[in-house]
């Protein structure tokens, strides 16, 4: 590989997501997308074989999630610069992404020279979140958490999410494979974590912050 190349891993499920980003960074003559993975294994399994400067990891994958790639890939490779793309807004799993040691994170609709700028960013050992994620990131050091999500756990918050959208107890099991009884037991926590009496208010809440 040439000498000041930034050399990218690009993690995703979705062929057309992965193609997309390629040709957005295929923009800048000093990145290059190295390897493509649609899978937490089979992202490892490039880690472990491959070096890269950055890798562009998606939130929502089948079987272990884009968070818990990040924080196996911060352990397996400290120094190299982690980013989430997702179409997940910042409002649900910004701050939480970036306490798991992703360096920047970026939704899928972001432009092609955001997204090389941020890349270089990280690339460089740098830090890359959009001017409302530094607003809120400068609202929690000065009040700690305010908002009532941030208190799930990941799973929690994928079944909240999933039920701020409207999806019905079946499909949100169908879709995370868990069993329609342990879904129900994640919506009970998430009602008394959040403070809530029924899917109405979560849907309210997530509508209210911008979060669908």
């Amino acid at each position: 590989m040439e000498a000041g190349i930034i050399r990218v891993l690009l993690v995703d499920d979705h062929a057309i997501a992965r193609n997309g980003v390629s040709m957005m960074l295929g923009t800048a003559a000093d990145i290059c997308v190295g390897a493509q993975a649609t899978s937490f294994d089979e992202a490892t399994e490039r880690i472990a074989s491959e070096q890269f400067d950055v890798a562009l990891i998606d939130i929502a994958m089948p079987g272990k999630s884009g968070l818990q790639l990040l924080q196996a890939l911060r352990l397996a490779r400290p120094h190299m610069g982690l980013m989430i793309l997702s179409h997940y807004s910042e409002e649900i799993y910004g701050l939480r992404a970036l306490s798991l040691g992703a360096a920047g994170y970026l939704t899928k609709d972001v432009s092609a020279d955001v997204l090389v700028q941020a890349v270089r960013k990280v690339a460089s050992g740098g830090k890359y979140v959009s001017p409302a994620m530094s607003d809120r990131l400068a609202m929690v050091i000065a009040q700690g958490p305010v908002r009532a999500h941030e208190n799930l756990s990941e799973r929690e918050l994928q079944v909240f999410q999933r039920i701020a959208s409207g999806q019905s107890l079946v499909q949100i099991g169908a879709a995370l494979h868990l069993r329609p009884n342990t879904v129900t037991s994640y919506r009970a926590r998430i009602l008394k974590k959040m403070k809530m009496a029924c899917n109405a208010e979560l849907i309210r809440y997530a509508l209210e912050l911008g979060m669908l």
